[in-house]
């Protein structure tokens, strides 16, 4: 694999470390600026809008560009976004920096996503997305536990500047290792727009805003679910995270290898497990060595879906894929958004800490039925289109063709 893969997955480390941190700190984030955890997870929320937001925006203003200038220039601006956050005095401007920081997140795994499966061969596209992509699951491993522990001893705006000086060394590992990558003859914003045009793609955007918002329902609240239902004490929580980042490695890698084989199938596997494992968590999570084993599997199955869907979407969208594949980005975060905030309302309910997770599995099942209904369509317009260029044998006769 190149090594400009990996300039890609640096940026990728620190964007993960700041997206799923959020959800190990929120206890110390509601202590410090005096509101409740599920007010809290509102910074969850404002984050992920702003790459719902940022997605289409800055790819539109990106394009026609050459991606290595502009995948540059959105990592500084995560970088950017991630030191006004640090310096954030109340809660309403660390949510407002939240947004901001959100903005280039989807553009850049879009440009990054395309430019990764340009530097290999076509038959290693979806593993080439995988290795970028390994940045986020990485971070799950290291960042997030350590930015846990780091944000428990030196508080949460430490943490924030830690991932400035990461997404710094990603901005500069980019402009060094990523070769000039220009912009295709046919580019520009309404050569773009063109690839909605799609059902199938809309198909794969409703199958991550709905079957992907299950594992973030979950996620957003796990740390208080295995402190005050699993039993496990704070410090310790940084662990069992650092297993979820595991899992999510681990699936990583499958789905990016079982994607490039088989790449129905195995979007539609990976919801239906997913949706499995988050009801089972509901169980599970009373006793810790279990609640452990879960988190692993609902790391893998989670993030298996990523390499095969950002793979789906780019191959709907062959002929414009940079917009669809920010979009697709755009659609992970909807699905952060929408998970955290129906978690919320369910614990806000009353329905007790492992309400999250069964929010989830029907989330993730929702998830599942889409990917079968478009798989399914899938395969019917290939015969459909073979029976209208094809003419009948009787027409060949009667024509003399």
């Amino acid at each position: 694999m190149p090594l400009a893969l990996l300039a890609l997955a640096v940026t990728a480390f620190a964007i993960g470390t700041t997206e799923f941190a959020a959800m190990g700190l929120l206890p110390q984030v509601a202590d410090s600026l005096h509101v409740s955890i599920p007010q809290a997870g509102w910074l969850i929320s404002a984050y992920a809008l702003g790459v719902v937001i940022g997605a289409p925006l800055l790819t539109a203003l990106a394009a026609g560009r050459p991606r290595k200038p502009v995948l540059v220039a959105l990592a500084a601006l995560f970088a950017t976004g991630n030191l006004l956050c640090a310096l954030a005095p109340d809660f309403w401007t660390l949510a407002v920096a939240r947004l901001v920081t959100g903005l280039p997140h989807g553009a850049f795994f879009g440009a990054g996503a395309v430019a990764a499966a340009e530097l290999v061969a076509p038959d290693r596209r979806a593993r080439a997305v995988a290795v970028m992509f390994s940045g986020l699951t990485v971070a799950n491993i290291v960042g997030v536990p350590a930015a846990t522990l780091l944000g428990q001893h030196l508080g949460w705006r430490a943490t924030m500047l830690v991932v400035v000086l990461i997404a710094a060394a990603g901005t500069l590992a980019i402009g060094r290792l990523v070769p000039a990558l220009p912009s295709p003859a046919q580019s520009g914003l309404r050569h773009e727009l063109r690839a909605f045009r799609s059902g199938q793609l809309w198909l794969a955007l409703a199958t991550v805003v709905f079957g992907c918002g299950g594992f973030f329902a979950c996620y957003s609240y796990i740390a208080p679910l295995l402190t005050e239902v699993s039993g496990y004490a704070t410090g310790s929580v940084t662990l069992v995270l650092a297993l979820f980042g595991v899992g999510m490695t681990i699936g990583n890698v499958l789905g990016g290898y079982a994607a490039d084989r088989a790449l129905r199938p195995t979007v539609c596997a990976a919801f239906l497990l997913l949706a499995a494992v988050l009801a089972l968590f509901a169980l599970t999570a009373h006793a810790r060595w279990s609640a452990a084993v879960t988190v692993v599997l609902i790391g893998l199955f989670g993030f298996a879906i990523v390499p095969a869907v950002q793979t789906l979407v780019m191959r709907k969208a062959r002929s414009a894929p940079t917009l669809a594949s920010a979009t697709v980005q755009g659609a992970f975060n909807l699905a952060n958004a929408q998970g955290a905030y129906l978690g919320g309302l369910a614990l806000d309910a009353g329905f007790g800490w492992t309400s999250p997770t069964l929010v989830g599995a029907g989330l993730a099942a929702c998830g599942a039925l889409i990917a079968v209904l478009a798989w399914a369509g899938d395969r019917r317009r290939p015969a459909v289109a073979v029976a209208v260029a094809e003419p009948a044998a009787a027409d060949v006769v009667m024509t003399g063709a």
